[in-house]
Parts: C-alpha cells; structure tokens; sequence
C-alpha cells in the first residue's frame, strides 16, 4: 500500500526522536511565596548529584492541598518575577509556567502529562522533600506517576529514606530555611538577607510585598 507523505512524514519524525539523546531536566514545583536560598541550594545540588541537563522552577497556580496564599495574598505574576530574579545568573536553571498557564488547581499528575506530550524526548526528575515521600500513595493517579516520571527525595532529618516507591534520593545541605518564616520576618520588620538573594530581598521591599 502507498504511504501517503503525512504517513512518512511522521514515521520520519519517530524516528528522529529514536535517535536523539534523552535530556534530564529536573522539576521544582511549589508556590514560590517567595523563593527563597533553601529552593536554590536544593535544585543546585539535585542538578550536580544527578548529572542533569537543566532544573525547571515550576510555580503552582493553586496547590491541592491549600489555598496559593491564605495568610498574605500576593499575585502569581510577583512570585513569577521573583523566580526569574533567583534564578537569572544560573544557566541551568529556568522557569516553566505551565501551571500557571493552565490556571486552576495544579495536580502534579496533569502537569507532567502535559510536559511529556510536548518533550517526548526528555526524562523528568520530580523533586520532593523527604517529609512528603509518605504522602505519595495520596496523590492523584501516583501509579501513573510513578511510570511518567522519577521521584527525587531530598533528604531531611527525622525522615526514613523508605518508601514503597523507587526514589532517587539526595543530601543536601540542611537549611532550616521557609517561605512561611521569610512572609513573618518581613511582617515584623526583621532581616531576610541571605535567606533569599538579594534582588529578591529588593524586590519585596519595593513591592511592599508581605507587610
């Protein structure tokens, strides 16, 4: 039978993608409110310890299991802002808004369906903290999951390397470092330098942000 040219365009295409390299590109998600040197210091050191190709920042547009921002209200474009502020003097990290994009409730599970439709050729690395690898036989459509995309554990005291799950787990320096703790030190007046890089610490000043 003739094949006609969107049928050999396409096997082409396939086998294009076949023959090219997968790229390794990590993910850190969160609502980024705001981001702060814990996010940096975590995604640098997953991106050396794993050999990857590039971390992503993925901010939530709503998380599922709480409001985006119940104690002080700040808009997605601010957080946006601040990431791109974090992360511009680091090559290998960027921003992916694909939550953001889509609007709603950000269920991990959608997201990466969405990622590994557009880059067939690329293994995502999902980063989470070890005090959330329990929690994962709760989220959403986790065995699918679980075959989309690799976990990544980042170690925390008090916390048993153990799960169910293949996790690929990483130390990382412990830095009791929090958005919450940042949001309350800006209320009260205290200090955030070095808890978040300094033209992120411009920027809520500018804003008024947290006040």
């Amino acid at each position: 039978m003739m094949r006609t040219k969107k049928q050999i365009l396409t096997k082409v295409k396939a086998e294009i993608r076949s023959s090219r390299p997968k790229r390794h590109v990590g993910i850190l998600g969160g609502t980024f409110n705001p981001v702060h040197t814990g996010h940096l210091v975590i995604a640098e050191q997953v991106f050396q310890q794993l050999h990857l190709n590039k971390i992503l920042f993925l901010p939530d547009k709503i998380p599922p299991h709480r409001g985006v921002e119940k104690a002080r209200p700040i808009s997605s474009d601010d957080r946006i802002k601040m990431i791109k502020l974090a992360i511009e003097d680091n090559m290998h990290f960027d921003l992916d808004l694909t939550d953001v994009n889509r609007g709603g409730v950000s269920y991990t599970y959608e997201t990466i369906k969405i990622l590994k439709e557009c880059n067939p050729d690329t293994e995502y690395y999902f980063i989470i903290g070890g005090d959330m690898v329990e929690n994962l036989p709760k989220w959403a459509h986790i065995d699918e999951l679980m075959q989309m995309v690799h976990f990544v554990g980042v170690c925390r005291k008090g916390f048993e390397k153990s799960s169910k799950y293949p996790i690929l787990w990483v130390n990382t320096p412990e830095l009791e470092i929090s958005s919450s703790m940042i949001r309350e030190s800006v209320r009260t007046g205290r200090s955030v330098k070095y808890l978040v890089p300094d033209s992120v610490e411009s920027y809520i000043k500018d804003k008024r942000l947290y006040q």
